[in-house]
């Protein structure tokens, strides 16, 4: 599991000293209990001859309670290092969707993601744990043999004469197992992304009466999981079932050669109660059968992982941005989406301290324009510039400083009203968040508030424009020389839109705004308009000269535009 999700630790996991304390207990139990049949049998022996055997009863006894010791040091090792490694997974994982951004969500969907990051990582977790306990279960066939061959060797014989049986079963087992689990939790994640979807559009579903219809949607994967589970348990019940058969006749072959050997004077009682207790190890397979389930799920959780991982995060190189006004540039950029360029080929230039409206019909690609012009996506070709610097070669620090950003549904993420403003900014003051708020018109429904700007978001009820007036106020306090809004102002009433669009676009006001408009006063307003038709740049100018244009003014016709 580890080396699948890239851990730096190794094989050892997240926690190596307790993964070793984990396999030095679980050895030293097995160890105990391998000398354990040797000690029964030898004072047996004492006792049959009517010897003192009190300091071998003592052995026995000490053996006893060192194994119940040992066995509850594994429970408590195990648990801990389960528990430190899923946790370390689960943040591994979740830093890195992050890091990625959109396209984890777009290649896995939002319900498989959590899936993955819940349940597998759950069972990934545990694979350190089943694999110190795989130890264990190998030491202790691998035991009872040696120990079966120092008593005598036909004893060993006469067990490895069925090994090859057992060893064919537990490779079938292994193989078997893999495949079903791992399409018992590919079915999960697809149960999960539906559940997400669902959720998230409750009221929808709400308002069309298809609770039933969606209900069986989510459900649709429910018999291949039923499918997927049966054969779990179908394969582990025959591999149990084909052990039980084998393994006892071995250990009737074991018992039956001991016996002769007790009639024969070569063994003693003590001996044959010993080989009869190291052949039920050396067949354990019903032990090593249940731990081979537990390290095929882990693995199958573990590859599940590994698929998220492997997405590529964005790399930020190590430059600096010069002074400069904000000028951003797009250099024969393009993007592509589902298979499709979206944008193909776009060259931009807005000049510093200017506002660009980007205007075109749905679909035009006008999120994604502004995505790249932050650099929330990279272009598949071409290069984006600020001040002359590509955004590629940027520090994550230095990017995230320079450029702001308020979408049409800001997330608001749990914190109070002042915090969600503040959002990344490392000391923000009371007096720059009430400022912020005030340019985005939210400080009269905010102050409003029993708890003003302390507020936290559960608690205060707001309508879709109040939300976007809270984005708004977070990028205003942001700052930076560059300022993305991508349809921010969707929500907000036509009042509230020009006086914000005012602010942006007044007398004094710093930096460089890439507006994306869908309305023709949003647009009026700008510095100039960019016209996006078809993944490439029709035309810039000012709104008056375009507007000429019949094709631009369609974009605008009945609402169109955002």
């Amino acid at each position: 599991m580890a080396e699948n999700v890239g851990t730096p630790h190794g094989p050892l996991g997240p926690a190596p000293a307790r993964w070793l304390a984990l396999c030095l207990a679980s050895t030293a139990a097995t160890g105990a209990a391998l000398l354990l049949p040797a000690a029964l049998g030898r004072t047996l022996d004492l006792l049959l001859a009517h010897d003192p055997a009190t300091r071998w009863v003592l052995y026995c006894a000490a053996l006893v309670l060192l194994i119940a010791l040992l066995d509850a040091c594994e429970t408590v090792l195990g648990g801990t290092v389960d528990a430190r490694t899923t946790a370390w997974l689960r943040r591994r994982l979740t830093a890195h969707v992050l890091a990625v951004g959109p396209r984890a969500a777009a290649r896995f969907g939002p319900g498989d993601l959590v899936a993955r990051l819940v349940g597998n990582a759950a069972q990934a977790g545990t694979a350190p744990t089943s694999r110190a306990a795989l130890l264990s279960a190998l030491a202790g066939p691998v035991g009872g043999l040696v120990a079966l061959a120092l008593i005598d060797p036909w004893l060993a014989a006469v067990w490895l004469a069925g090994a090859p049986v057992l060893a064919l079963l537990l490779r079938a087992f292994a193989r078997d197992t893999r495949e079903c689990v791992t399409r018992y939790q590919e079915a999960q994640g697809r149960i999960a992304a539906a559940l997400s979807e669902a959720v998230g559009g409750h009221r929808t579903i709400a308002a069309a009466g298809t609770t039933d219809r969606e209900t069986a949607r989510i459900l649709r994967p429910l018999p291949e999981l039923s499918s997927a589970g049966h054969r779990m348990w179908r394969v582990q019940g025959r591999a149990a079932g084909q052990s039980v058969a084998v393994a006892p006749l071995l250990q009737l072959g074991v018992v039956a050669v001991a016996g002769v050997l007790l009639a024969r004077h070569r063994l003693t009682v003590g001996e044959v109660l010993a080989a009869s207790r190291y052949a039920v190890l050396a067949t354990g397979v019903g032990v090593l059968v249940g731990q081979l389930a537990g390290l095929a799920r882990a693995r199958a959780a573990a590859g599940r992982l590994t698929e998220v991982l492997a997405e590529p995060a964005a790399a930020h190189g190590e430059r600096r941005l010069p002074a400069g006004p904000g000028r951003l540039e797009l250099r024969g950029v393009t993007a592509r989406r589902g298979g499709r360029a979206v944008l193909d080929g776009v060259d931009l230039v807005v000049p510093g301290g200017t506002t660009l409206a980007v205007v075109g019909r749905s679909g035009a690609g006008k999120s994604l324009l502004a995505a790249l012009a932050g650099r929330l996506a990279d272009p598949d070709a071409g290069e984006v510039l600020l001040d002359g610097v590509p955004l590629r070669d940027l520090t994550r620090d230095e990017l995230r400083r320079a450029i702001g950003h308020a979408f049409e549904r800001p997330a608001l993420l749990g914190g109070t009203l002042a915090q969600e403003i503040g959002l990344g900014l490392a000391s923000p003051s009371p007096a720059r968040i009430r400022e912020a708020a005030r340019a985005a018109h939210a400080d009269d429904f905010v102050s409003r508030l029993p708890a003003g700007y302390a507020t936290r978001c559960a608690d205060a009820p707001r309508s879709g424009g109040e939300s976007q007036r809270l984005g708004l106020a977070r990028a205003f306090a942001h700052g930076g020389r560059l300022l993305v809004l991508d349809d921010a102002l969707s929500s907000l009433d036509t009042v509230t839109e020009a006086r914000i669009t005012e602010s942006l676009v007044g007398a004094g006001t710093d930096g460089t705004r890439l507006l994306i408009a869908h309305r023709a006063s949003t647009a009026a307003r700008a510095d100039a308009v960019a016209w996006l038709d078809g993944g490439r740049i029709r035309a810039v100018g000012p709104h008056e000269e375009l507007w000429r244009m019949p094709g631009y003014r369609a974009v605008f016709a009945g609402g169109e535009g955002a």
